[in-house]
């Protein structure tokens, strides 16, 4: 008896077998609330929606001027009425008020037209790819979540059997090779829990940075 357990102690202490001591200290990001911050707050969406904000006000100005500029004409002539007198100079000023909006209104406005629905779209695009990121990593999170619940059952019986076979190979009752094997599956499910808790915690910090939020 004095040689199996000097063996399974021996075998416990390797590396590959190492257990964890309970839950593990990984410090995860707090979980972003049931609705989120605003989609429209995201920083991503921020200079685009300056972008559209300034088309607009372009667009809305050139549709208010109805007409172009008025044009100012300054002309001057020289004649003289028979040979040999002195000529003559004379200045023109003529004012020419358009009453048409004229094309080259027609094309600013049709450009800043353009432009603004240009960025609206790219604004719309952008929206619903950051939705689509944003709900993809709230389920990868809670599919992670739920991995880890049932890494922690697992590991908090093979804690339970790992105790019960220890009871059990003390008294006598359970070979050295049985021992071994329930340690060992004790150590994976420890270490499944591990990892799976580090999942969590990577899905969650994925999911605030679709939300647009800072790390904390």
């Amino acid at each position: 008896m004095i040689v199996a357990e000097q063996s399974l102690r021996t075998l416990v202490a390797l590396p590959g077998l190492a257990l964890t001591a309970g839950p593990s200290d990984l410090i995860a990001e707090p979980e972003p609330g049931a609705v989120g911050p605003d989609m429209d707050t995201h920083g991503e969406l921020l200079a685009l929606k300056d972008r559209a904000s300034v088309a607009e006000g372009v667009a809305a100005l050139a549709a208010t001027q109805s007409r172009a500029n008025p044009e100012l004409t300054i002309a001057t002539t020289r004649d003289r009425g028979v040979s040999g007198e002195a000529w003559q100079q004379t200045f023109t000023v003529s004012v020419r008020i358009p009453f048409g909006a004229g094309p080259r209104h027609d094309a600013r406005t049709a450009a800043a037209r353009a432009e603004t629905i240009e960025l609206q779209a790219q604004l719309n695009l952008e929206r619903a790819r950051l939705a689509g990121e944003r709900d993809s990593a709230k389920a990868r999170t809670e599919s992670a979540r739920l991995q880890l619940a049932a890494a922690e059952r697992r590991a908090q019986l093979a804690r339970e059997s790992r105790g019960f076979f220890d009871k059990s190979f003390r008294l006598g009752e359970t070979d050295l090779p049985t021992r071994l094997r329930i340690e060992a599956e004790a150590a994976e499910a420890e270490r499944q829990a591990a990892r799976s808790r580090i999942e969590l915690a990577a899905a969650i910090s994925a999911w605030r940075q679709a939300l647009g939020l800072l790390p904390q």
